[in-house]
C-alpha cells in the first residue's frame, strides 16, 4: 500500500495543542474558578497566542512563560476572579499539562519503528522541561527544541530552522505536525512537510504554505508516514 508522506526521517510536533492539552490546567480547578471555566480557557489561549504574534510584530520577545502569565491576567480580570491563589494554581497546571489520550501509544508505536521525534514549542524550557517530564513521555523525545533559542516566536522561520540546526534534518525529511492551523501553514512555507491536527473539524485558514495532510489525531500518524503499529 502506497504510504501518502514517504520519506520521512523526523516527526517533530508542536507541543501546546497538539501533544498536550491546554485546557487540562483549567479543567483541573474549575470548580475554584465557576461557571466561567469553560470561556476562561478559551479566552486564554487566544490571548496568548494573540500576545506571541504581537510581540512578534513590535520586536519585544519575551519567555512564553511570562506571555502565559500575561495572557492569564487579562482573563481573570475580564472575568473578575481577584483571588490570587487561582492565579498561582492555573500557573503551576501549565507545568505539568496532560498529554492527549493517544500520545503515549502514538509515540511508543514510532520508537519502536526508530523514528526520529522532538518537540518545537514556543514554551520556554523553564515551562517545557517540567511538562514533559511530568508526562513520563520525555524519552520518547531526541530533543525539545524552543524559540527561546531563536528570541522569537512561531510562525517566524527562524523557530523552524532550529530543527535543522540542532537535528541535522533537512526541512523535506521532516513531518511537523501542529494543532495551530496557522502553525502548520507557517511551517509548511518554512519548507516541511506538514500536518495539521485538526481535532475540532475547522476550516482551513487561508494563509501561504500548502499542508501535506490533515489528521483528526494523532493515532492516524503511524498509517500517515508507513510506520507499522
Amino acid at each position: 500500500m502506497a504510504v501518502p508522506l514517504p520519506g520521512i526521517e523526523m516527526c517533530v510536533f508542536d507541543a501546546y495543542g497538539t501533544l498536550f492539552d491546554f485546557n487540562s490546567a483549567v479543567s483541573r480547578h474549575r470548580k475554584a474558578i465557576g461557571p466561567s471555566a469553560h470561556a476562561l480557557s478559551d479566552l486564554w489561549r487566544t490571548k496568548q497566542i494573540q500576545y506571541t504574534w504581537l510581540r512578534n510584530a513590535m520586536g519585544t520577545y519575551a519567555p512564553f512563560w511570562q506571555v502565559t502569565g500575561e495572557a492569564l491576567d487579562h482573563c481573570l480580570t475580564a472575568h473578575r476572579i481577584a483571588d490570587p491563589a487561582v492565579r498561582e494554581r492555573l500557573m503551576g497546571a501549565y507545568l505539568a499539562l496532560a498529554p492527549f489520550p493517544e500520545a503515549p501509544g502514538m509515540l511508543a508505536c514510532l520508537s519502536r519503528a526508530g523514528m526520529r521525534t522532538a518537540i518545537l514549542s514556543n514554551g520556554n524550557p523553564g515551562m517545557l522541561d517540567p511538562m514533559v517530564t511530568a508526562s513520563g513521555l520525555a524519552n520518547h523525545f531526541e530533543a525539545v527544541l524552543s524559540v527561546d533559542e531563536a528570541a522569537v516566536f512561531k510562525p517566524d522561520p527562524r523557530v523552524y530552522r532550529l530543527v535543522e540546526a540542532r537535528c541535522g534534518v533537512t526541512p523535506d525529511k521532516v513531518c511537523f505536525l501542529s494543532s495551530n492551523c496557522w502553525d502548520a501553514h507557517g511551517a509548511a512555507q518554512f519548507g516541511f512537510r506538514t500536518v495539521w491536527v485538526n481535532r475540532t473539524g475547522a476550516p482551513n485558514d487561508n494563509l501561504p504554505g500548502r499542508l501535506s495532510a490533515q489528521i483528526r489525531d494523532l493515532s492516524e500518524l503511524p498509517d500517515l508516514i508507513g510506520v507499522p503499529r
